[in-house]
Formats: structure tokens, C-alpha cells, sequence
């Protein structure tokens, strides 16, 4: 994101165009891509195109990677949209593709933005002309390509994943945007580090977003004729974006699944961390609140039975007090999920009982503990035999089995030694000992 690539010098263009690198080594970030002997750069330097896949947030480059190796391999550049484009506008692409190499004998990249939203017709289009090398295919995507690309296409191109634009390197970028921006009739405009870090912080990881806020500093401090811009200023002049989060996307996922792990692993603040950010992304709180619910059941269970009654809660007392109100409900909710002790037992004996009787074939009810509302039932042997367990000592039928006849012996649920599954740990053990008093007939 530097120099522009067209030269193009029309102050009307936006910013992030005007400073477009020419090189790759203009490019600020991905240096894990770019870097000597790193997989991008050995490619630019072979000349040997292939297709390719950049995944990665919005403002990282992608685009501008893709224009770079069209002039570094002295390609034909060939861009679309995947909002816009159809088939259609893939055949005539790859028309333009053919006629070029039969004209001029120079090879043709064809780079599709937001590649995600095309359907699996539209992606299966580009595969006989990418078989045939007519074309080298690179697409470019913010959402996850395992889930969004077919593996047909998959296959036949590298992915590589572009990471967010660190602190210093977007303010690496802004000192190079000063020479554009920021330069009134007295000389340039200073300033100073608390108003950078905000803008920094603003942009988000994302370097198109700080030079669009970068341009609207610039016209605010012109018109107001300020010499040195301060945080309050940046504060009143630039409108803030929501934090990268896309409902429905990769961010969204990644940032639910860590306040679930951050949860599972009983670090309250990290916890509230997560949960405050999906907040602050736009996500809707009564999805966080379902899945604090799932969080009660799968990962805390029978060692704290509150935790879920605590979900319910909060989930009702935000439905009832909406935002902000209640969200102080969910709130707590998440810290004591983080906080009480933990249990998967209940989910382990749920997936091997539902796993065992996928493979297990159907075995009918034992005649003891069927119902026998009839005298034809019960004439059957419904119901004989079985023994009520409130008239046995303890309430408990020792020796009694309630699985089906034949049935080998299975042990799902193995109750943890960890808050109230400590207590039913040892009362199922007393009560597998009065069994073995019994004569061994439970199993």
C-alpha cells in the first residue's frame, strides 16, 4: 500500500489508490509471505505464476499482491467481481485470455474479488481453463476457503493466509501517507502520538481503513486550520467503524470460539474479554447468551447443575431489560461459567451412548419394565417382576437391571471428582456396591 501502480497522480483518487506499491517491496506487512526465501516472494522471483488464494481480512493487500505479479510476470491483468460478475463475464474474461496469447503471447492472471461469493457453478467455470494453464487463477477472500471454495478449485490453487496489519506497521504506513495528507499552507501538520495511537487502534488491522481515516483528518484539520491534530480532535473529527467481526463469518467464529475456550479453561477476565468484544463488534447478545447455555451443559454439567438454571437467567433478564441494562446479566453469567468447576461428563456419556446406539441394533423393552395398562399386558408378563424402587431400602432395587436382555455392559456417565460430581461419584460407587451384594446383576 504505497506508490501507485498506474502512476496515477489525480488528487480526486482515493488515498489507498494513490499509494499502491509498485513492488513487492513496497509492501508494508506479510512478511511472513514476502520475506526472503518466504513462499510469495520466491514466486515473484522464479516468474513462475500459479494459482493462488489469498485469504485474509479486508485492507491487507490482497488485491494489490495480485496487480503486482500481473506486472511482475508481465501478465495480462484481467479483475472481477464476485458481487458483480456471472458466468458470462468469466467466459468473456477468459476470451480476452485467449485472444491476448494468440495475439501477443503473454499469459493472463485472472483475479476475482470476493471469490466466497460466487456459487459452486460459477467457481466450477474457471476449472477447464485453469487445467489448460489458459489462465493463472487468483482469487481473494475474507471468509474461510475449506467452507467457501469448492475442492475442486481448492485443489488446484495455493492458499495463503494474509494477517492483519500490526501497530507499527500501520504506522509505518501513515508516515508514508504524510507525504499526501496532512500538509497545510504553513508546512505539515503535526500529531502527536496519543492522536496516532487512536488512529491506529481505529483502523483495526486494517491499512485501507487508516488511510480513509488518514484522508478525513486531513480535510477536518483544514477546514478547522489546526497545526497540531491531539486525541480529542481525532475523536471529534473521524467516525469510527465498528472492530472487524462480520457476523456469519470467520471473526465471528474465531471470537466465540475463544470466549468458549477462554470459559472451558476458567479465566474469568479472559472470558469477559471476548465477550465484551463480540459486543462491541455489532453481535447480537442473545447468540452469546445461547451459547453460554451451551457452555453450562457441555462443559461444566453435573459439577455445578446452577450454571445452567444461571443461563436461562441471564438470557431472560436480557430479553427483558434489552441493551444496555441486560447485558450486566449476561455479564455475570459468563464470569461464573468461568469461575465454577468444570465437567464434560455429561457430554462424553451423551455422544458414546448416541455413537453405541448408532452401531447397536434395535433390542426390545424387558417385559419387567414395560408398562401394563391392560389386563392383556399384563396376562403378557408386562411389568412382572419389577420392583418399585421407593419400597426398597434406600429407595434403590440393588442387583436390578433396567437395560435390555442380553445387552453387553456399558458405562457412559463418569462423574468427575470436581464440585457436586464429587457426591455423585460416590453415591453411584455405594450404590455399584450394594449392586455386587446383590449378586452382581446390575450392570
Amino acid at each position: 500500500m504505497t506508490a501507485d501502480l498506474f502512476h496515477t497522480t489525480n488528487p480526486a483518487t482515493p488515498l489507498a489508490e494513490r499509494l499502491r506499491p509498485r513492488t513487492i517491496d513496497d509492501v508494508i506487512g506479510q512478511s511472513h509471505l514476502l520475506g526472503r526465501g518466504k513462499p510469495l516472494r520466491v514466486a515473484f522471483e522464479a516468474k513462475k505464476p500459479h494459482s493462488m488464494i489469498f485469504w485474509g481480512p479486508p485492507g491487507v493487500g490482497k488485491t494489490t499482491l495480485a496487480r503486482l505479479m500481473a506486472d511482475a510476470f508481465n501478465a495480462e491483468f484481467i479483475a472481477l467481481s464476485a458481487v458483480l460478475a456471472g458466468v458470462k463475464d468469466i467466459r468473456e474474461g477468459v476470451a480476452r485470455a485467449q485472444e491476448t496469447l494468440q495475439a501477443t503471447g503473454r499469459h493472463t492472471i485472472l483475479f476475482v474479488d470476493e471469490v466466497h461469493r460466487f456459487n459452486k457453478s460459477q467457481q466450477d467455470a474457471f476449472l477447464p481453463f485453469v487445467e489448460q494453464g489458459l489462465v493463472t487463477f487468483i482469487g481473494a477472500t475474507t471468509e474461510n476457503p475449506s467452507f467457501e471454495v469448492n475442492n475442486a478449485l481448492l485443489s488446484r490453487a495455493t492458499v495463503y493466509v494474509l494477517q492483519p496489519l500490526s501497530a507499527d506497521e500501520l504506522r509505518e504506513l501513515f508516515q508514508r501517507a504524510r507525504t499526501h495528507v496532512l500538509v497545510g499552507a504553513q508546512g505539515p501538520i503535526a500529531v502527536d502520538d496519543r492522536a496516532l495511537d487512536a488512529l491506529v487502534g481505529y483502523a483495526d488491522g486494517d491499512g485501507r481503513r487508516l488511510l480513509n481515516l488518514a484522508e478525513q483528518l486531513d480535510t477536518g484539520a483544514k477546514a478547522a486550520g489546526v497545526d497540531t491534530i491531539d486525541l480529542a480532535f481525532v475523536e471529534n473529527t473521524v467516525s469510527r467503524s465498528l472492530r472487524m467481526f462480520d457476523k456469519g463469518g470467520d471473526n465471528f467464529y474465531d471470537q466465540i470460539s475463544a470466549m468458549h475456550k477462554a470459559v472451558r479453561g476458567s479465566d474469568p477476565d479472559a472470558s469477559l474479554y471476548w465477550f465484551c468484544r463480540m459486543l462491541d463488534g455489532g453481535c447480537d447478545p442473545l447468540y452469546v447468551a445461547r451459547r453460554m447455555i451451551r457452555m453450562a451443559t457441555e462443559d461444566i454439567g453435573l459439577a455445578d447443575p446452577r450454571a445452567l438454571r444461571l443461563a436461562l437467567d441471564a438470557m431472560q433478564v436480557y430479553r427483558t431489560l434489552g441493551s444496555p441494562e441486560g447485558e450486566l446479566a449476561l455479564a455475570e453469567c459468563c464470569i461464573y461459567l468461568a469461575c465454577t468447576s468444570k465437567s464434560n461428563a455429561v457430554y462424553d456419556a451423551y455422544n458414546q451412548a448416541r455413537a453405541f446406539i448408532e452401531k447397536d441394533g434395535t433390542r426390545p423393552v424387558p417385559l419387567h419394565i414395560r408398562n401394563a395398562p391392560t389386563r392383556l399386558m399384563k396376562n403378557l408378563g408386562y411389568g412382572q417382576g419389577y420392583r418399585y424402587a421407593h419400597n426398597e431400602d434406600d429407595a434403590y432395587a440393588a442387583g436390578e437391571s433396567y437395560l435390555p436382555d442380553g445387552m453387553p455392559p456399558v458405562s457412559f456417565y463418569h462423574p468427575t471428582s470436581r464440585g457436586l460430581e464429587a457426591s455423585i461419584r460416590d453415591r453411584l460407587a455405594r450404590l455399584r456396591e450394594l449392586d455386587q451384594a446383590a449378586g452382581d446383576k446390575k450392570r
